[in-house]
């Protein structure tokens, strides 16, 4: 890659590179690779642990993110690790083809094929074969697709799930299925759509769809997860409105509207998203649910919010577009963990509990995680209201935020019907153009055109207003410019319409930042937010354990650094 000065501003495929550090590192070499769930940064020294989650669900989690964080970082350390992520996910099926999770060393339960588990695996095989068209995995997620509808209950309208668990038995209580005792349909259910939905994409897996159809109208007409306002029912039936399950099922449902041309569909997850916004900050932190984790942010629900999001701005509510930037510039990133000189940490095993906990080199090997749970203003929560302080770190969000990473870069610059599209003004190559963005220090983006590009629209958000936009647009040692007040200039109420440009041509955008401060609600707390632009640069009151939002650096001229983006000819679309 050649080098030349680009802004040193945020880039995210390199925070996905940061990413597979963690993926990699929290593998237990110990115990058969199979990683670690969580970590406890506060305890002296830092510790991590297994949980019930290590299996299925864990290696569905870093199997997705290390393919997605290595097509879009190029990166290739700890590809042996991955290797044995992959091995140990194939060899959790049985003969029924279900996802079971093992023998726990440390705990006394019995192996089972948990239903949130599925939806990991299921996802983690339908981006290995976007990656490698493998025959063997497509066997495995086919037999695993079959599965996931042979043990539905099947009702005339809508199938589900009648309890959390599988066994190879069958169903634990027949008695649940006569009643009808779905628990928590959006956990179970709702979240499935999107993998299966994309597998379908992908194969034309008949099983798949189907699944999509009958999860997708248990969700809306007959499960009672959502409320009729879009609300989130918080009854402790259905887990008390968590905020993660609920988000992943709208952005699932949002897909399948898209897919099916249901816009009555697309609109009724606006109506519920709409809702979620109202109990999240305009920076990206989500509730936990609404009652006993209310307190407890995590990555996973924020990376819901931003698919969801993006799903919506893809079906024409184009407003969203700026609404998923703010949680991408902000508590997306700041989520990521990068600085770890405030973690204690042991560098021998002599306090390790094999095949339980772990206390060696944890920093190191944590370093590109994201926040398990977090506030608003600190990576730690470890408020008096809820649960206090519980876990630092969880694999899920790990997955999850490298997951996040990827919809926000794959969706900066897209084309379709010969539009190229600047939705994001982030930094950002691509093989039609380059985009070089001076945000959050100057209200500045450069686009070097690599091919020419039938039409071309770039994104201002909302705050810029239009009198003051210019741009200016040089080529062969001609320059022009134009204004954003000129007519015909503005399409989809926020794009800027700059027409057809040629290869070797610069254009220069430059709009007025915007500096203001914000009152944002975090579940009864209250927090000052300064901003500049799309950016948090400031929050009152100041985190007391790992702040967040304490130490952004911004000039009035953006800093400049040697580097290059990543190009492919080839993009994975999720």
């Amino acid at each position: 890659m050649e080098k030349r000065l680009i802004p040193d501003t945020l880039m995210l495929e390199e925070r996905a590179g940061h990413a597979i550090n963690a993926m990699i590192g929290m593998a237990d070499r110990d115990h058969q690779y199979i990683p670690f769930f969580n970590a406890d940064l506060m305890h002296k020294p830092a510790f991590m642990t297994h949980g019930d989650w290590d299996y299925g669900s864990s290696h569905g989690r870093m199997i997705d993110g290390l393919i997605l964080a290595r097509h879009m970082s190029g990166e290739t350390y700890g590809e042996d690790v991955e290797e044995h992520y992959r091995k140990n996910l194939l060899s959790f099926f049985k003969e029924d083809g279900m996802s079971y999770r093992q023998v726990n060393p440390t705990r006394n339960w019995e192996p089972n094929a948990n239903l949130i588990d599925q939806r990991a695996v299921i996802l983690s095989l339908t981006t290995w074969y976007m990656e490698s068209r493998n025959p063997l995995v497509k066997e495995a997620a086919d037999r695993h697709v079959a599965a996931l509808k042979r043990i539905a209950v099947k009702e005339r309208d809508v199938w589900y799930y009648p309890a959390s668990e599988y066994k190879e038995t069958g169903w634990p209580s027949a008695n649940g299925i006569q009643l009808r005792l779905a628990p928590d349909p959006a956990a179970f259910c709702g979240r499935l759509v999107m993998p299966l939905l994309k597998y379908h994409e992908l194969t034309g897996n008949e099983d798949a769809f189907e699944l999509c159809q009958f999860f997708t109208a248990m969700i809306m007409e007959r499960s009672g997860v959502f409320n009729p306002d879009g609300s989130f029912n918080d009854s402790l039936a259905y887990r008390s409105g968590h905020f993660h399950t609920r988000l992943g099922t709208l952005d699932a449902i949002a897909r399948f509207g898209m897919f099916t041309g249901d816009a009555a569909m697309i609109a009724w997850v606006k109506k519920c998203y709409d809702w979620a916004l109202t109990k999240c900050t305009a920076f990206g932190w989500t509730p936990g649910d609404l009652h006993e984790q209310a307190y407890e942010h995590e990555t996973c629900s924020l990376v819901d919010l931003i698919a969801c999001g993006i799903s919506l701005a893809q079906s024409g509510y184009v407003e969203y577009w700026g609404v998923v930037e703010r949680f991408l510039r902000n508590h997306l990133t700041e989520s990521q963990l990068l600085d770890l000189d405030w973690v204690e940490e042991s560098d021998d095993k002599s306090q390790d509990i094999p095949l339980n906990k772990s206390f060696y080199k944890v920093a190191q090997r944590t370093r590109g995680s994201f926040a398990g749970y977090s506030a608003p203003n600190d990576f730690i929560c470890d408020v008096n209201e809820g649960r206090g302080h519980t876990s630092d770190l969880q694999l899920c969000c790990l997955g999850s935020g490298t997951r996040g990473l990827f919809m926000g870069w794959s969706n900066s610059v897209t084309e379709k019907n010969g539009t190229v599209s600047i939705n994001f003004l982030l930094n950002r190559g691509s093989k039609w153009l380059d985009v070089s963005s001076y945000l959050p220090h100057e209200g500045k983006v450069v686009i070097h055109v690599r091919q020419d590009v039938q039409r071309l629209q770039i994104r201002i958000p909302e705050w810029a207003g239009f009198t003051k936009i210019r741009f200016v647009r040089e080529l062969n040692g001609e320059v022009t410019e134009g204004k954003g007040s000129e007519p015909s200039r503005w399409v989809h109420k926020h794009f800027l319409l700059l027409g057809a440009a040629q290869a070797g041509e610069t254009i220069t955008v430059t709009f007025p930042l915007s500096f203001r401060k914000t009152l944002e609600n975090a579940v009864g707390q209250t927090f000052e937010t300064e901003w500049r632009g799309d950016d948090v640069v400031n929050i009152t009151p100041k985190g007391t354990k790992k702040p967040l939002y304490s130490d952004r650096k911004v000039y009035d001229t953006a800093p400049m650094r040697e580097g290059d983006y990543r190009r492919l000819e080839r993009e994975f679309v999720w």
